[in-house]
């Protein structure tokens, strides 16, 4: 009954109620795009392509664009083209003073930042799109083709590249006037759209084979364990209580108000698989255009073989490392918890606090990068366990931490809406906590 109150509740509020609609019919929008196929290219002919993104690669590309990629859809190239070039941006707001000055100036400076996003994904996508182009024609028979020549790769170019950048447009319309985090929204979707087709082949598979019904509640039960286990360390390591930190560091416990520092666990969040995905692309790229018979190519281009994960896991912790120390910046921290008026009890503001919370994130730092090596390797993991390469692709990775990340966002949104017009939360004890943390004294 809780939940139909909640649900009521979220309608009459008329400012979420129009928010709400208004995504919808957004993603909506989105998902109709996946149907139309390029102009040029007959869609009845397209299972070769989807075979090819059945699984591995290609299929993690199919995936985060929601089946785009293996329609030859206007959307095929998704919104990855524009993930990659905020990853860019970012990092030269780390290396180049003028990026760090914008990164300083507000609004104005998040503006020109995300212009100078919009450039270099239009720049990624020109690149990008031919790439395509020529895998379709790889994979494609020839009668596949209504159209052919220079005319029908510049304007399916065009047409890429316009596509994407609509799926851009309606992120940030999403993250305007709808619920928020649009991209991470329509990623969250693409993700979520391969879910059932998947589970009804996984299921189809055990029933025709070995297993069974119970092989299928296993796995479902597995499934059920990884998400949990995602939400709850999303959720308990926003933030560290000083008494565990003091613990960490080897002093006595503090005895008084208990505090929290916004230190985590995981502070890398999914970074660190992204960039250790995009480098074990390149034996993949490199056995596209040499023997395949060669042993070592053949280890490094199975993503579900045991040296493919072993250095894609050692990779990610490495990375997390690197962007960890990157982006938490222990004096700039307690300079401002000294601007603040704030200080971590027993120790003493300015070196002293730096030192305790630079040994804190570099022993915590451990544990997380081992969790996300985990996350990572699960779907080879599952496949090990006879689970279909497809339905694998759900149990780890990306594709767990941005379900988990994007659902509790999104949950906190709404949360925030009811609890401000006085109405009960989504949950009965407690708010749903995000991914962003704050200092908190209870």
């Amino acid at each position: 009954m809780r939940l139909f109150q909640t649900i009521k509740n979220i309608f009459k509020i008329e400012d979420l109620r129009a928010r709400l609609i208004y995504t919808f019919g957004i993603i909506l929008l989105y998902r109709l795009g996946k149907y139309i196929s390029l102009p040029g290219v007959d869609p009845s002919q397209l299972e070769q392509l989807q075979t090819q993104t059945s699984s591995g690669i290609m299929g993690l590309l199919d995936m985060f664009s929601g089946g785009a990629f293996s329609q030859a859809s206007i959307f095929a190239l998704g919104i990855m083209p524009y993930i990659s070039a905020s990853i860019v941006v970012q990092l030269l707001g780390i290396i180049f003073p003028y990026f760090q000055k914008l990164q300083k100036e507000g609004e104005s400076g998040r503006r020109k930042m995300n212009q100078y996003t919009r450039y270099l994904t239009v720049a990624v996508l020109v690149l990008q799109a031919p790439t395509y182009l020529l895998n379709l024609h790889a994979q494609l028979p020839a009668s596949a083709f209504i159209l052919t020549g220079s005319f029908f790769t510049i304007s399916s170019v065009i047409i890429l590249t316009a596509g994407t950048m609509f799926v851009m447009w309606l992120g940030e319309k999403i993250t305007d006037k709808g619920i928020g985090n649009g991209i991470s929204l329509i990623i969250m979707i693409g993700i979520i759209a391969r879910l059932p087709a998947n589970f009804i082949f996984e299921t189809g598979t055990r029933m025709n084979g070995a297993g069974g019904p119970i092989a299928i509640i296993v796995e479902l039960i597995f499934l059920f364990v990884v998400v949990v286990g995602t939400i709850l360390l999303v959720q308990g390591t926003r933030r560290i209580p000083v008494q565990y930190a003091r613990r960490i560091v080897g002093n006595k416990q503090y005895g008084g108000v208990r505090q929290y520092i916004p230190l985590k666990v995981n502070a890398a969040g999914v970074m660190p698989i992204i960039f250790a995905q995009a480098i074990m692309m390149l034996p993949i790229i490199f056995a596209g255009y040499s023997s395949t018979g060669n042993a070592i190519v053949q280890a490094f281009t199975d993503m579900y073989g045991f040296w493919y994960n072993l250095v894609t896991g050692l990779l990610i912790i490495v990375f997390t490392y690197f962007y960890t120390a990157i982006t938490i910046n222990p004096v700039q921290m307690a300079e401002d918890m000294k601007k603040n008026g704030g200080f971590i009890p027993g120790i003493k503001p300015g070196r002293k606090t730096v030192e305790f919370l630079d040994t804190v994130m570099s022993r915590i730092t451990l544990p997380g990068s081992v969790f996300l090596a985990i996350v990572a390797i699960l779907p080879a993991i599952a496949v090990q366990a006879q689970v279909t390469p497809q339905f694998a692709q759900f149990f780890g990775g990306t594709t767990i931490l941005i379900l988990v990340g994007v659902v509790l966002d999104t949950l906190q949104q709404i949360e925030s809406h009811l609890l401000m017009r006085h109405y009960d939360g989504l949950m009965k004890s407690g708010r749903i906590k995000g991914r962003s943390g704050a200092v908190q004294s209870v």
